[in-house]
């Protein structure tokens, strides 16, 4: 059965549990408890919501909710709380459906949502917690030594991974793999890491970069079964489908850039990948057919740029739109944006564009917007989540004023 996992949050995440694997030379591994456990109360609550299909709606946030991380599933939105906690909302009107609280503070390690295994996950003040998707209660939690805290999260066929460390610049980070079901350990190794850089999972693996070098391990075993070459630079991962795509940094200064390099997932070793531009790669996504789109800011004026369209597997440039910078996600065959912010004709909108065909595409694969949104204007800087399977909706996200909209995909 494919499964399918929705990874949220600044950087990529990652679990704990690890099996005590001395030979790592990672600390103690963490505790797992049940949700009777002490790392944190179980409550479910419910609402008189709405129950149907996706529909458009509006709904605030809480302060917890705004300064943690959202994500959907075809079921349901669910939001992960700045203490640890979650709320899960309808997605036929975004009432609040069912609550896991949490007491930690710390900051938040982000949220990975399961929805084959029906479960979210977050990591905050050096607790792993999960929630059960299907009862809104607790399924399990794991608890760091006091001195450790989790920084990213990532999950793929059922297993959650988690980067710990007590401090990522000064100490080797602990890369923990836990089975999203049960919390059940699974192993635990050191890893070289850069922090901010997200964790890859996908095909038996799991890939972490470091700022210069890619290395995959074995998601059974942890073991490393490849190195990215020496001589191919890696400052940022970006990656998406089974692709792996290295590109310069955006936090790089300077006017010249590492060329855009994608990596063959099994040896790590370059492949043929188009790069026909000398601006500076800030973020890029890329869908399961391999088309990635990458914004890149202006070599002299950083403040806008282009999001520009390659085809991986075909090695060739697709198209190019002017854009500030902006949150981006791709569904329904379709590149998921934010209009610029300084055009004042068409700013505050969704916009999508076809994959393949860009901006210039015509009848069905034409650009389409959104109306007006108070959420998508660029000082609310909102975020765009997709719900995954054919729902038909993307979900914006507003950070300055807490709030969700769900909204047709245009």
């Amino acid at each position: 059965m494919k499964r399918r996992i929705v990874a949220v949050g600044a950087a990529l995440l990652v679990l704990v549990g690890c099996a005590g694997n001395t030979a790592s030379g990672g600390p103690k591994s963490p505790t797992v408890s049940s949700p009777s456990g002490g790392v944190g109360p179980t409550v479910e609550t419910t609402s008189k919501s709405v129950s149907g299909p996706w529909r458009a709606w509006a709904a605030t946030l809480s302060s917890q909710e705004a300064h943690g991380s959202c994500g959907a599933t075809a079921h349901q939105v669910v939001c992960a709380t700045d203490s640890g906690g979650f709320v899960g909302r309808s997605r036929a009107d975004g009432r609040v459906t069912w609550t896991v609280p949490a007491g930690g503070h710390g900051k938040s390690a982000g949220l990975v949502v399961d929805a084959t295994d029906e479960r979210a996950v977050t990591g905050s003040a050096g607790v792993l917690r999960a929630a059960d998707l299907r009862t809104g209660a607790q399924a399990w939690a794991s608890q760091l030594p006091a001195d450790r805290t989790y920084l990213a999260l990532g999950a793929a066929e059922g297993i959650v991974y988690a980067l710990e460390a007590s401090d990522p610049f000064a100490h080797t980070p602990v890369l923990d793999a836990v089975r999203a079901s049960d919390g059940t350990p699974l192993w635990h190794r050191t890893v070289a890491w850069m922090p901010g850089e997200h964790l890859a999972a996908f095909q038996g693996r799991v890939y972490t970069a470091d700022g210069t070098r890619v290395t995959a391990r074995d998601a059974r075993t942890g073991v490393t079964v490849a190195t990215s070459p020496a001589g191919v630079a890696c400052p940022h991962l970006v990656t998406g489908g089974h692709y792996l795509v290295c590109t310069g940094s955006a936090l790089s200064a300077g006017d010249t850039f590492a060329p855009m390099r994608r990596l063959d997932p099994a040896t790590l070793r370059p492949l043929p990948t188009p790069r026909n531009t000398a601006d500076k790669p800030v973020r890029g996504v890329i869908s399961d057919d391999g088309v990635l789109v990458l914004y890149e800011a202006g070599a002299e004026d950083t403040s806008a740029g282009n999001w520009n369209a390659y085809d991986l597997d075909n090695d060739r440039k697709l198209w190019s739109a002017y854009a500030t910078e902006a949150d981006a996600a791709v569904a329904g065959g379709r590149f998921v944006t934010f209009t610029p912010r300084n055009d004042r004709t068409t700013r505050n909108r969704v916009i999508t564009i076809d994959l393949h065909a860009g901006p210039q595409g015509t009848g069905a694969t034409a650009p389409r917007m959104s109306a007006v949104y108070s959420q998508t204007r660029a000082g609310e800087y909102p975020l765009v989540l997709t719900p995954g399977g054919d729902t038909g909706h993307v979900v914006v996200m507003a950070r300055t004023h807490g709030s969700l909209r769900s909204l047709p995909l245009p």
